[in-house]
């Protein structure tokens, strides 16, 4: 049944004596349209949406638009792996204001040199790995070779661009489903809103019939659009389009002179710090700051504490002004968890992590200011010096792209530079985290994430974090994948 259609009958059937085939029956007969319109959108019965869901893939899109499709806390899907794909011949997303330009031209040399050193380090590693790893005589030549490859893969995804192109497919609920839509459509980016725009029109159009051609089916409900009434509605969010800029220069107001905007002076900084308790509204106040910062959250606390209430205020409000009647609050305001973990991790490694839908995550922008991490097995290689010189020459050229165009140097960043994030979360998601991505399967940077947030909450609370099974990231097996 088409989405709408599946979801008008299942909300039928929660409020009728009628069994679930007369409920289908009763609905093919009537208009769900007329349903949607007065009970979704003039009523607002949103759970509604709940019920009927929809597979959309997206693909050729670049892996910054990925991550942004993806940052729903209701939503479930697969990008294409770094770790098991290779991207060598993967083509990445141009900006269409400097396609034709001479900034093009520098972001695109930016792109190839990384491309190079991808495609340079991925051999050379291989045969490292592969004589540092033997294949054991139980496992098959192809099984082998498919693992050390991906094991490779895992170093050579540091050079990756976010402007990679990647493929995306999702299953999701037609309310996340409009959610989604309106999130794009307020984006500052471009890409996003165009993404956006030919999300809608997919809703418009009937789903692509490939299965049932297959199976030999033809006719029938398969050629109903997929979610129409919806994407009629669908539009841009004035709250969601203007609430973050209007942060961002707020806290460059309010935080001038505190020296937040200088890394030299945040002191020593932590990969993975548990925060200690605090009063609920300085964690809204600092997560609010912390959004549109580069600052450790610890030190942007510090300054919120010293602030009085009506400081405090203040900010809240920059936050709300702009909100409708009908608008939820922006997730900076998801509070109030046990544990709040501040990470610095390297891009690629919290794009796994950012596939953890039972926490609240704060992702502050990417950038090059935090530097990059060094694979350990390039260092065992004797490969880290092209890597250094290649990262320490994009990382230049990104500082001058970024004078020409603040957007193409955000696309032009690698996967192995670092970003912050804030993961606000119960015991039971810190113990699943630390105990499922510390395994010996994942990538070594995730891993050791995940062993230093099981380490930060034995400190605080011993007895918790022995109960956490976590695996030290010493522990390694290179062919268990």
């Amino acid at each position: 049944m088409p989405p709408e259609k599946s979801a008008y009958a299942l909300a039928r059937y929660s409020r009728s004596p009628d069994s679930i085939e007369e409920s289908i029956r009763w609905v093919h007969g009537h208009s769900s349209e007329k349903f949607w319109e007065q009970f979704y959108f003039d009523y607002g019965h949103a759970s509604i949406a709940d019920l009927g869901h929809v597979i959309i893939c997206f693909e050729e899109i670049s892996e910054l638009a990925a991550i942004r499709l993806e940052d729903e806390p209701l939503w479930d899907g697969q990008a294409k792996s770094s770790r098991y794909q290779n991207f060598a011949s993967s083509r990445w997303f141009v900006p269409g204001q400097i396609r034709g330009s001479e900034t093009e031209a520098l972001y695109e040399g930016i792109l190839r040199s990384l491309g190079d050193v991808y495609r340079l380090l991925h051999e050379p590693l291989k045969q490292f790995l592969a004589t540092r790893e033997p294949r054991p005589e139980s496992m098959k030549q192809a099984d082998y070779d498919r693992t050390i490859a991906a094991r490779a893969f895992d170093v050579t995804r540091y050079m990756l661009p976010l402007a990679a192109k990647t493929n995306v497919g999702q299953v999701v609920s037609i309310r996340t489903l409009e959610k989604q839509i309106t999130r794009l459509l307020s984006s500052q980016l471009p890409e996003l809103r165009a993404i956006g725009e030919d999300l809608k029109d997919a809703c418009q159009r009937p789903p692509v019939h490939v299965w049932s051609e297959l199976c030999g089916q033809t006719g029938g409900g398969l050629s109903d659009p997929l979610a129409p009434t919806l994407a009629r509605h669908a539009k841009a969010n004035v709250y969601q389009e203007t609430v973050y800029a209007d942060l961002a220069r707020h806290a460059k107001e309010v935080l001038r002179g505190t020296g937040l905007d200088q890394p030299g002076m945040w002191g020593a900084v932590e990969s993975v710090e548990l925060v200690d308790s605090h009063h609920p509204v300085d964690e809204i106040v600092a997560t609010l700051l912390y959004r549109v910062s580069q600052a450790p959250y610890r030190k942007i606390l510090e300054v919120v504490r010293e602030w009085t209430e009506k400081e405090k205020q203040a900010t809240i409000e920059v936050a709300t002004r702009q909100r409708g009647p009908y608008d939820e609050l922006i997730k900076e305001f998801r509070s109030g968890y046990a544990f709040i973990f501040d990470i610095l991790m390297d891009i690629g490694a919290w794009r796994d992590m950012h596939r953890h839908r039972r926490c609240q995550q704060v992702q502050q922008n990417f950038t090059t200011v935090h530097g990059y991490d060094v694979p350990q097995s390039l260092i065992d290689a004797g490969l880290d010096q092209e890597y250094r010189q290649a990262m320490d020459a994009v990382r230049q050229d990104i500082d001058s792209l970024r004078k020409k165009d603040q957007e193409a140097s955000l696309y032009a960043i690698p996967f192995g530079f670092k970003v912050r994030c804030l993961f606000k979360m119960d015991y039971a998601e810190a113990e699943y985290i630390s105990k499922l991505r510390s395994g010996v399967k994942g990538h070594w940077s995730y891993r050791t994430v995940a062993w230093q947030m099981k380490q930060q909450l034995a400190k605080k609370f011993p007895f918790l974090g022995e109960q956490i099974q976590a695996t030290p990231p010493d522990v390694e097996d290179a062919l268990t994948r």
